[in-house]
């Protein structure tokens, strides 16, 4: 495991989110459409996505900007208001969450929406968190599972579609 990826998955467990958490998601997504589909194939998949210098990058600067809103370090305390309310119509959260979504295509994005929509697992209780801010956080998370079930389905598709051969 290379130290970018480490430190991507210290961000994540320091605000609460483990693993386990997300490839919980992951079985949620895609476990219907891949039987076979374990949870050691879907952690394998998610530190590839991990991996990507784009996602570490997404994730440290989430992170950074949910704590900033935390510990008050806003200059336009307005903007840091709508940040702490997770505001609807901020909208920079999902954008953000995009970015690594991008990397994996309509199904990450579809299924980024359903996860953002039904604030399934971890994500429901980043979102419903009245201590802490996760408003960028929750939405990263749900980028992961989403841009990691992704990877799985376009596995197990592949697969099917060479006769079970990878």
């Amino acid at each position: 495991m290379s130290i970018k990826v480490k430190e991507s998955i210290e961000a994540l467990e320091s605000r609460g989110v483990t693993i386990d958490d997300i490839i919980d998601i992951v079985m949620h997504l895609q476990s219907k459409y891949s039987p076979e589909l374990t949870r050691e194939k879907c952690e394998e998949m998610l530190m590839k996505v991990l991996s990507k210098t784009e996602v570490q990058l997404t994730i440290i600067t989430g992170i950074e900007y949910d704590v900033m809103a935390e510990q008050d370090l806003y200059i336009n305390k307005e903007l840091q208001q709508l940040i702490l309310d997770d505001y609807g119509l901020f909208g920079l959260d999902e954008v953000l969450a995009y970015s690594i979504c991008n990397l994996y295509g309509s199904i990450a994005l579809t299924n980024f929406g359903y996860v953002d929509k039904n604030k399934y697992g971890i994500i429901g209780k980043l979102n419903d968190d009245t201590e802490r801010c996760h408003t960028f956080l929750d939405d990263i998370v749900g980028a992961l599972a989403a841009s990691t079930a992704s990877r799985v389905a376009h596995h197990y598709g592949k697969k099917r579609r060479n006769n079970g051969e990878e």
